[in-house]
């Protein structure tokens, strides 16, 4: 009778447990806009810019974000006044968010208010010098001012930021030979 082979003894257990893989480092918002600047097709591009606005229009506080939402239906029904006004509280609630300057900027152009719409979006590149949406409202500010010269570095900073903006190439391009000269 052929003997029964011994099963193998019972694994040892390791020592150590396996340790959790770390979880990836969250992406910031320098990430976002490192991979703008480097996105290789327009597709891609849109996507991390839509990812960027996101974060930027995130104030980190419930009321602000309230009141710039209602702020934005006020425009849509052609509320300017209320508009202002809900903008207003909201750079005083948080006067250090970016974004509620460059919207209320646009109320500002809404109003015909070049000079607040303009004062506003400087104040929102102080807060983020990379808010190409800001560089690129004041180079069109800039523009309807026949300031030829502002409105060519404002776009060229946007483009610095957001290489594959929409039409802000072809505004420099327009541009550029008005107030760089034109070579011979």
């Amino acid at each position: 009778m052929p003997r029964a082979t011994p099963a193998p003894p019972p694994a040892r257990p390791s020592a150590k447990p396996p340790e959790p893989k770390a979880a990836p480092a969250p992406v910031t918002l320098d990430d976002l806009f490192q991979r703008l600047r480097e996105a290789e097709d327009d597709a891609e591009a849109r996507g991390v810019a839509k990812l960027i606005d996101r974060r930027l229009e995130r104030s980190g506080s419930g009321t602000a974000d309230l009141l710039t939402e209602r702020a934005r239906q006020a425009m849509g029904a052609n509320e300017i006044p209320l508009a202002a006004e809900l903008m207003d509280r909201v750079t005083t609630l948080e006067p250090g968010w970016s974004e509620g300057w460059n919207r209320r900027a646009l109320v500002f152009w809404h109003l015909s208010d070049k000079e607040g719409a303009i004062a506003d979006l400087k104040r929102a590149l102080v807060l983020e010098p990379r808010h190409y949406e800001a560089w690129a409202a004041l180079a069109r500010i800039y523009l309807s001012n026949e300031d030829k010269p502002h409105a060519l570095d404002a776009f060229r900073r946007a483009i610095a930021i957001y290489p594959r903006m929409p039409k802000v190439q072809d505004a420099i391009d327009k541009l550029a030979p008005d107030v760089d000269g034109r070579d011979l």
